[in-house]
């Protein structure tokens, strides 16, 4: 068994940061969870424009993708942080949910503290003493068995699904066989793979479950008075070279690699146990896809592009890599590894794939990417279905 260095949690689970997150629980708090971040050393704000004015099911989403964000093994302690008190995505039910973790959490009322001002006052000095906490944890031998893995793509072209989609694969089959666990997100990408999902399913009831969420994206899209062939495949696909959705999806689909597929779960809903491969209901959209795999507990994702990126979710560190050499070179900044080699160096899809997994391993190790380093935290949006009210 490969092994990592990292934080061992009071539930058991392993993270391969120890941040201190300023969570805003409604749009209102935004402001004050920002200023609290910025004045804290190694703090982190997560802000949204979410949490009242929503239909049931997608405050429960939202309330559910907050809570999962804090319990994240990747979160060593939380600071709630809301303006009032908004039924069904409270403060305080935030808190007490995450809690459940046994790490530290503290919560904040911006109108109870008589203000902005004071609230700010208030969350930092609980930041403060929290952070003094964390500095003190020290990272511990952990093994790849307690990964939770992040499969997303975006930006394709025609080499996404020819080298860094089947490479990234490799990767998650690497993982996979040490007991770790991978999610592959993005529904609507599968649409046109179903026979290959349903042949690699662990059951036939589960293989249908996948494809019935496909056909049930497709039909919430149609239900708006467009087909999602209208959108999908994007103007990026189109000029990369991918010529239909069903020639996006059989790339994107090969990211899964080969392991069985074990269920399909809800958005940011967290897996079973069971080492194997999962698939999250989500849509094609990047920020909200990665968003639903931080919440259900993932500490890493890889997030392969065609057309380069810049993606990268403020807890999960997200690895970016491409196997087009032009947008490497264009987009280097942001990007961790240049897989190019697979078209003009004879390199196996299985070695590119073996160094997908190094770099997964040395970023457990802390190694930071290059997004985390510039603070690129672009990769946080709550999905949604309904209207505001």
């Amino acid at each position: 068994m490969d092994k990592f260095q990292g934080y061992l949690r009071p539930d058991g689970s392993v993270g391969i940061r120890n941040t201190l997150l300023i969570l805003s629980g409604t749009i209102y708090a935004n402001s004050t969870a920002e200023r609290v971040a910025n004045s804290i050393e190694g703090a982190v704000a997560i802000t949204h424009p979410l949490g009242r004015c929503q239909v049931r099911p997608d405050l429960r989403t939202t309330f559910h993708t907050l809570v999962g964000t804090g319990k994240n093994p990747n979160v060593g302690g939380v600071i709630v942080i809301d303006h009032f008190r908004e039924e069904g995505c409270t403060a305080e039910d935030i808190a007490h949910e995450i809690s459940k973790t046994g790490k530290p959490v503290e919560v904040v009322n911006i109108r109870y503290s008589n203000g902005a001002i004071e609230a700010t006052a208030q969350a930092m000095r609980k930041a403060m003493n929290m952070k003094r906490q964390l500095s003190a944890m020290t990272r511990e031998p952990a093994e790849v068995s307690n990964l939770l893995f992040g499969l997303n793509c975006g930006t394709s072209d025609t080499t996404s699904g020819l080298g860094s989609n089947p490479a990234l694969g490799h990767c998650s089959d690497r993982i996979i066989e040490q007991g770790g666990r991978s999610i592959l997100a993005e529904v609507t990408e599968l649409m046109g793979a179903e026979e290959h999902i349903r042949r690699r399913a662990l059951t036939p009831a589960v293989g249908d479950d996948i494809v019935n969420a496909i056909e049930e994206f497709e039909q919430r899209a149609l239900a708006s008075g467009e087909d999602i062939r209208g959108s999908q495949p994007t103007g990026d696909n189109i000029m990369g070279g991918l010529s239909s959705i069903e020639e996006k999806s059989l790339g994107a689909y090969q990211k899964s690699g080969s392991a069985t597929i074990n269920g399909l779960i809800g958005y940011s809903e967290e897996p079973r146990k069971d080492s194997g491969l999962y698939v999250m209901y989500t849509p094609g959209h990047g920020s909200e896809s990665i968003t639903g795999i931080a919440a259900a507990g993932a500490q890493v994702l890889v997030f392969s592009t065609g057309g380069g990126h810049v993606i990268n979710h403020p807890i999960m560190p997200t690895i970016r890599i491409t196997s087009n050499v032009n947008s490497y070179e264009a987009m280097e900044d942001t990007m961790e590894l240049d897989l190019s080699g697979i078209f003009n160096e004879n390199l196996s899809l299985e070695d590119a794939g073996d160094q997908i997994y190094q770099e997964v391993l040395e970023t457990c190790n802390g190694k930071q990417t290059k997004s985390e380093i510039l603070k690129e935290n672009t990769g946080f949006a709550i999905h949604r279905t309904g209207v505001s009210i």
